[in-house]
């Protein structure tokens, strides 16, 4: 049984799978820090997860844990990994009372000495029905309040909230509002479309997340996992973000008469003008050119690679070809990585800026250790 009926917390729920609850997390956390001397995070039910220490600890609570110096232990903050037979064992055995109660006492552990817990679901309500721990479940073991994730627009996000909302009702889960993320500039003025939509469920507006065009863009070392590539020069600058994509179809006269400011160009190894003249509008300006990717497992020259590494220049080999490389790239889901801290500052600001926190503690009710402002 759940011993914390204490701690302020919030469910951060989603309509879909990456419509951005890591995203309103991160920001919220953040924001909550200006309120609060220490917040918690956990992450009940994780589906992408890592191994540390023997134990399977979700990406995401690694990312929360390790970027806000989070004071509890990381298996309190992840304590059910989804692993790939974690269901077929369950429905061929598993223990239901057991699992809600590994859940209940991570989050007692986790929200130990907390001011404020962030609660993160895993995908759409009905994540998790499979094994009997849907996010609107664990919601309701958790005593907390949703608020719901959903991309920004008019009709999609609402007919979507409309199908998540009967499950959180059906477990006596009180939502309290929706937060739109990923809002275009010119879709701002319809946000009055949308609270008039939610206001027929009875749920306010409670945030709306601009569409950032650098939160879309992929590390060369997200990139590199992607496409099995190996490093050989500029690992150094694996966090920098690739923008346009620049296939070696294009003669290298064409080539120089782009702007490749940001680019990635991905070639085979034996494309050496193309190379060096790319090389060269990096030399000029170091962010001409994000990265190269050899294709086809063609290896460089000695000579080549020696070029490239002296033009500082990121290079990654991968054996797949150029088109697959480039498919693979374009279809990307991006997420956020421990340690990338410029990418983090920038969903704190956007989040921040976006969101209506004092609505949102003033509707969770029962804050009352508020941060006192430091005396001059």
């Amino acid at each position: 049984m759940l011993r914390n009926v204490i701690t302020p917390r919030i469910f951060i729920a989603a309509t879909r799978q990456d419509d951005g609850k890591t995203t309103t997390c991160i920001g919220l956390f953040a924001a909550l820090q200006s309120r609060f001397e220490n917040i918690g995070y956990i992450k009940p039910v994780g589906q992408r997860f890592v191994s540390i220490e023997g134990h399977q600890i979700d990406e995401d609570s690694l990312l929360i844990g390790r970027t806000y110096h989070v004071r509890s232990p990381l298996k309190a903050m992840s304590p059910i990994a989804v692993e790939p037979d974690f269901t077929r064992r369950y429905l061929t055995g598993g223990c239901l009372h057991e699992l809600e109660t590994r859940i209940q006492s991570a989050f007692d552990e986790a929200a130990w000495e907390k001011d404020f817990i962030i609660i993160e679901g895993t995908g759409h309500a009905g994540v998790g029905s499979v094994f009997d721990l849907s996010n609107a479940r664990v919601a309701q073991l958790l005593g907390s309040k949703v608020i719901i994730v959903t991309q920004g627009g008019i009709g999609r996000p609402i007919d979507e909230i409309a199908l998540n909302l009967p499950l959180f009702e059906k477990h006596h889960v009180e939502v309290l509002g929706v937060i739109l993320n990923k809002v275009l500039d010119d879709k701002r003025d319809h946000l009055h479309y949308v609270e008039a939509g939610l206001a027929r469920f009875g749920l306010p507006l409670l945030g709306a997340i601009p569409f950032h065009q650098e939160l879309r863009k992929p590390t060369l070392n997200q990139i590199a996992q992607a496409i099995r590539g190996t490093f050989l020069s500029g690992e150094e600058y694996k966090r920098r973000r690739a923008g346009k994509i620049i296939l070696s179809t294009m003669s290298s006269r064409h080539l120089a008469q782009k702007n490749t400011t940001g680019s990635l160009l991905i070639t085979t190894a034996d494309r050496e003008e193309i190379i060096i003249n790319a090389l060269g509008a990096a030399r000029e300006n170091f962010q001409a050119l994000t990265g190269i990717i050899l294709t086809e497992n063609i290896p460089p020259t000695p000579a080549l690679l020696d070029y490239i590494r002296y033009c500082q220049v990121p290079c990654i080999t991968t054996p797949s070809e150029s088109f697959t490389v480039a498919s693979t790239i374009s279809r990307m889901v991006v997420k956020t990585e421990t340690g990338d801290h410029e990418k983090i500052h920038l969903i704190q600001q956007l989040v921040e800026n976006n969101i209506a926190l004092d609505r949102i503690l003033e509707a969770i009710g029962g804050c009352r250790r508020i941060k006192l402002p430091q005396s001059s």
